[in-house]
């Protein structure tokens, strides 16, 4: 029997276009313009103006406040401008923009291929050369991973928890580093583990990905400590909540954190770059993107450098396709549209999906025809018709009550909508409006 959560959930069509591809490494682009929002939280400071010169791996902003991050530059060479661009959200936001000249890495960065087997840094001392690496979660929430490991007073972790779901359809990058790299992930889970102090892990892996599941457990086969959970393919499994629920059968209590229930949740893109600092000491430089969809010549996984553009990464694929309709950075269900391809890669892309006229059919909504489809396809057990019908009336305060800072965002309700209509847009206004009121 797999495991799963409940209630509510949905399989949509999975459209793994890319789960036999490679990783391909992407060359070093021209120019990069690396964002200095690719983390939730305070901005960092920057460090660095136009004119200097930079190594791969520099630190050139630093975290400000408990909930930031640090940010190094992917690429060696002149900085250009520090200036507000355009990014992925459709926003000007603080960028440093880079014009590339070779590939020089800072000195202290360690280029062996040799794994680092054992840590002898105390726990302590492992949160701390996390954070200033700068690690966030690469699974596209984009979270300092130091702050998750960083245990509050009075609270203990039980279990690590590793997301290796990948839940969305069309996105396969976590799924190829679990067949291309599992070592590394594995070595992460030991260096986190430590960290926490934690005596149980389980990676957490759907079943339409049976050779990550073979390959994971055939590695673990000898560990006691570490365990691979089948999970049933469907979505949302890999939300936070919905993870923890089908591999541990604990529940995070609304307004709640995994924390309060023991459990550390990470991706396994963000435990693979957490075993990179201790193998080499460079800090996320690149991640892995999915280029997907019906809309690009020749879908592929690629290793980009952070600050790459679309543009770049889709042209690394053969360019658009004429009957190009919509851009998403992300997936389909949870991404957010472009309305071009001059955004850059950060920490948290997962994938550029490029649907075509038909994956990206134009529908009109229509009046709510109150079927409750919205209801039980809810994975959190909200009632979306009514959170949304009361956001659209302006009265964010009932929305509050009914419960719409509990939603995931899922986008679950919008898809199984007879009538079409946009209710998690909607739930998402809500909830921006309640979090500015909380400021």
């Amino acid at each position: 029997m797999f495991k799963t959560f409940r209630p509510g959930g949905i399989h949509p069509s999975e459209n793994k276009l890319t789960a036999g591809s490679k990783i391909r490494g992407l060359p070093i682009p021209g120019q990069v313009s690396i964002p200095m929002n690719q983390h939730i939280g305070a901005s960092p400071k920057i460090l660095v103006e136009k004119g200097d010169m930079v190594k791969v791996g520099q630190l050139i902003a630093q975290e400000e406040g408990f909930i930031s991050a640090n940010i190094h530059s992917s690429v060696s060479g002149k900085v250009l401008k520090v200036d507000a661009v355009v990014d992925m959200s459709g926003y000007k936001r603080k960028a440093i923009t880079i014009k590339v000249e070779g590939d020089e890495w800072l000195e202290e960065i360690d280029t062996s291929t040799e794994l680092v087997k054992e840590i002898s840094l105390e726990r302590h001392e492992i949160v701390r050369k996390i954070n200033e690496s700068g690690i966030v979660g690469m699974g596209g929430a984009t979270f300092p991973s130091h702050v998750k490991l960083m245990l509050p007073r009075g609270k203990k972790a039980e279990y690590l928890i590793v997301n290796g779901a990948e839940c969305e359809p069309y996105i396969t990058c976590d799924h190829r580093l679990m067949l291309e790299d599992p070592e590394s992930i594995i070595e992460g889970i030991k260096v986190v583990m430590k960290a926490l102090g934690v005596k149980k892990t389980i990676i957490g892996i759907e079943d339409n990905k049976p050779d990550a599941i073979k390959i994971l457990k055939k590695l673990l086969s000898k560990q006691k400590k570490i365990s691979v959970g089948t999970l049933k393919s469907k979505y949302p499994q890999g939300a936070e909540k919905q993870l923890i629920y089908a591999l541990t059968s604990r529940v995070v209590p609304s307004g709640g954190l995994p924390m309060d229930i023991g459990v550390v949740v990470l991706n396994v893109g963000t435990i693979s770059s957490i075993a990179n600092i201790f193998k080499t000491g460079l800090p996320v430089t690149e991640r892995i993107v999915t280029v997907t969809g019906n809309g690009v010549n020749n879908p592929n996984n690629l290793l980009v450098r952070l600050g790459t553009s679309f543009e770049d990464c889709v042209n690394a694929c053969d360019g658009l396709k004429d009957n190009v309709e919509k851009i998403i950075s992300g997936g389909p269900m949870m991404g957010v549209a472009q309305s071009n391809l001059q955004a850059t890669i950060n920490e948290g892309t997962t994938a550029i999906l490029v649907l075509d006229k038909k994956e990206a059919k134009v529908v009109h909504p229509e009046n709510c025809i109150r079927c409750g489809s919205c209801i039980y396809a809810c994975p959190i057990g909200l009632m979306p018709l009514s959170i949304a019908a009361t956001a659209d009336k302006g009265d964010f305060d009932l929305a509050e009550k009914l419960g719409a800072k509990d939603c995931i965002e899922c986008g679950i309700c919008t898809y199984i909508c007879p009538s079409r209509r946009s209710l998690v847009q909607s739930i998402r206004l809500a909830k921006s409006i309640l979090n500015k009121r909380r400021i």
